[in-house]
């Protein structure tokens, strides 16, 4: 996707050429590799001077404004490369470009409102949180629709006024000459951002521009068996479109913390236990932490360093399905450090027998070959 320019010199869409310069000169003088020494500076103050050169020409920041794309913008290919950028009707558009909306019949296009830019937040969950579903509280920052004017920009009770640059159409019409003969070319008025109309009382509370910033508090819910990396959409949260355009949607992103216990493979959870070895040798049942609490594990006699159990349905919910995975519990003998002299006896005598058992079956085997 083609990168935005207006996001790139942090203006808003609708700013003047006073306000694109502005931004610009303090942006390159803030990443100016001269002064800026950290990574990306130089890479992010390259963006800023590829971003003011198509935004300060009015023919490449109309045909930016209109179809997302210009010869000059990255990703964009210009006309003889891919087609993102275009709007779904792509090949009106193509039509319009060169022939100014009268190839075959085609009329040209005004560029209606716009819609507003999509926004992301980035949420930390638990691990029992992302098991098994929450609603959470978050505070967003968007731009939404001027309170004082209800977005038209204007101070209330004033008059619209058509755009003299473009007598009201909302489109500038250009022709080009070439060897292969002259082309008109239909683009969006970028005085009046193809409305037709301009502010000539702007609102006193978002100085004509028709939008405001404002904190919103929204509940989204999680659904059980999230991960990291899932994205979650909350439609119309992001910021209002200009002139009253639709408002973009929120994405939340989703992270998943680290549990102090618990290890997660896709929807299976993995534990370490440690028994000693008097029980590792005679068996026993043990309690172990869950997802969802305490549960009993038996471990039988005999059972090995490292053996692994499972606990069937103990694990994450899985997203798109019906169910659990499994809880997954490695076993490990902790050896003691320390010994009483008692201790160490019946040690002995336990080994000196296991090793008796050991000759005599390894002896017997012998005979049989």
């Amino acid at each position: 996707m083609a990168e935005d320019l207006y996001s790139v010199l942090e203006v808003q869409r609708g700013a003047d050429e006073a306000e694109i310069k502005k931004a610009y000169r303090r942006l390159a003088r803030q990443y100016h590799p001269d002064v800026n020494k950290e990574a990306g500076a130089e890479d992010k103050f390259k963006q800023v001077q590829r971003a003011y050169s198509i935004l300060s020409d009015a023919q490449k920041r109309a045909q930016y404004d209109q179809f997302g794309v210009t010869d000059d913008t990255p990703g964009g290919g210009g006309f003889g490369g891919g087609f993102e950028g275009f709007s779904a009707g792509g090949f009106d558009d193509i039509f319009d470009v060169f022939f100014g909306g009268g190839g075959g019949g085609r009329r040209s296009r005004q560029q209606g409102p716009r819609r507003g830019e999509d926004l992301r937040y980035d949420l930390e969950l638990t691990l029992e949180e992302a098991a098994f579903g929450i609603s959470k509280e978050i505070q967003i920052y968007h731009l939404e629709a001027c309170s004082g004017c209800e977005g038209s920009g204007r101070k209330p009770g004033t008059p619209k006024v058509t755009c003299s640059h473009c007598n009201g159409t909302g489109q500038i019409k250009t022709v080009q000459r070439t060897l292969l003969g002259s082309f008109s070319q239909v683009m969006a008025c970028h005085h009046c951002n193809g409305s037709g109309e301009v502010v000539k009382n702007p609102c006193d509370r978002c100085a004509g521009r028709g939008i405001e910033k404002k904190k919103k508090t929204l509940s989204v819910d999680i659904p059980a068996g999230v991960d990291t990396g899932t994205k979650l959409r909350v439609p119309r949260e992001g910021n209002f479109g200009e002139p009253n355009g639709e408002p973009g949607d929120l994405y939340v992103f989703l992270s998943v913390r680290d549990h102090q216990f618990f290890k997660r493979e896709g929807d299976d959870i993995y534990i370490e236990v440690s028994i000693s070895v008097g029980q590792a040798i005679l068996g026993t049942e043990i309690e172990v932490p869950t997802l969802d609490g305490k549960a009993m594990l038996k471990i039988p006699s005999g059972t090995q360093p490292g053996t692994l159990f499972r606990l069937k349905g103990k694990g994450v919910s899985h997203l798109r399905a019906s169910g659990r995975g499994d809880q997954h519990v490695r076993v490990q003998v902790q050896i003691p450090t320390t010994l009483s002299s008692k201790e160490k006896a019946l040690i002995q005598e336990f080994s000196d027998q296991n090793e008796s058992r050991n000759k005599s079956i390894f002896d017997h085997v012998k005979r049989w070959f």
